[in-house]
């Protein structure tokens, strides 16, 4: 297993309610593919280096978990379509 962290930038437009539940959908997602969400951490609204999607502000959350090589790619291929979720990058941490 090795180590991943999801950083995922999530629509300031939505609800609390639907914004919870975007998190909630991401964690079901790395379980679905085999993963162990090990932390989840909100930094709360922060301000975009530009716009995107006629936005200046979102939500950013970055989730760290364990799971095998091959989910990543499982993962991000079902997040590109997520509703809420404007952007995000899963990198793999090193071992040291």
């Amino acid at each position: 297993m090795n180590k991943y962290e999801l950083a995922v930038v999530v629509s300031a437009k939505i609800e609390d309610d639907a914004r919870a539940a975007v998190i909630d959908k991401v964690k079901a997602l790395i379980a679905r593919f085999g993963g162990n969400v090990t932390e989840v951490n909100e930094w709360g609204k922060k301000k975009l280096a530009y716009e995107v999607q006629k936005m200046n502000e979102a939500f950013y959350y970055f989730v760290e978990f364990e799971a095998e090589a091959g989910a990543p790619a499982e993962i991000e291929h079902r997040m590109r379509i997520m509703d809420g979720v404007i952007r995000y990058l899963i990198v793999r941490q090193d071992e040291a």
